[in-house]
């Protein structure tokens, strides 16, 4: 199993704390947001190499990170070639990308580089091996229905199969929300092509998920613990003041 992380957007929601820093890496308590993630997947069974996928704008500042961490897996740091928000891929276009870049042949575990959490990972990883010719995506509740409107909504059946799912609608039916994590079996992996040449739409992984739960069956893993979804000035102020 490889992991990837998304880290090649611009932060433009973030305005001028992202202008010369990628999100990825903003301090929270004196630490980059990526050293979190990492620490949470650095013990997973079978892991074999970090990627991390940026753009050219930042792919400088992740390279310059990389070579002065201490890990034990290898990671590796990939440019999309991407320079501004009018020409990024997208979160499903930097996925094609790396499968095709670094000609994936495995599983792969797919983490948002905005994604602050505490969650210990084994149980998702297992519960996403026990159906491994399917998609397994990570859920929470974050019980405020309002707030539900700005992520994908879900509603899970029997065994965690994902029975509806809306990508951002103006009037949610729960609070449960796809979170970017995905566990992608190596099986899986060309149904990302397709999505891209039946769609066109290469930006919002949720919508990858809407299209895939109409063509399979789709697993939903809920999550408890902590998560911050860094995608604004007010989320990223609150994990400073609440992440420890």
């Amino acid at each position: 199993m490889k992991a990837l992380i998304l880290a090649a957007g611009y932060g433009t929601r973030l305005k001028e704390i992202t202008k010369d820093s990628p999100k990825p890496l903003l301090p929270i308590n004196g630490k980059p947001l990526l050293n979190f993630i990492l620490e949470r997947i650095e013990g997973l069974e079978d892991l074999t190499e970090v990627l991390v996928v940026t753009n050219a704008k930042f792919y400088g500042h992740f390279t310059e990170w990389a070579d002065n961490l201490d890990y034990p897996h290898s990671i590796t740091i990939i440019n999309d070639g991407t320079t501004s928000p009018d020409d990024r891929l997208g979160s499903i276009g930097d996925i094609e990308f790396v499968i095709k870049d670094q000609t994936l042949d495995e599983d792969l575990l797919v983490v948002g580089g905005d994604n602050l959490f505490d969650f210990n990972l084994k149980e998702y990883i297992a519960f996403a091996r026990a159906t491994p010719e399917c998609v397994s995506i990570g859920t929470y509740d974050i019980e405020d229905i309002g707030q539900a409107s700005k992520f994908g909504v879900l509603s899970l059946g029997k065994d965690g199969i994902i029975t509806s799912f809306e990508e951002k609608p103006d009037n949610p039916r729960s609070s449960l929300v796809a979170m970017c994590f995905y566990y992608l079996p190596k099986s899986t992996l060309s149904l990302i092509e397709t999505y891209l040449k039946e769609t066109q739409k290469a930006d919002r992984a949720g919508d990858y998920i809407h299209w895939l739960c109409e063509k399979s069956e789709v697993y939903g893993f809920t999550f408890t613990g902590k998560w911050y979804d860094i995608g604004s000035i007010e989320a990223y102020n609150e994990a400073q003041a609440k992440f420890v």
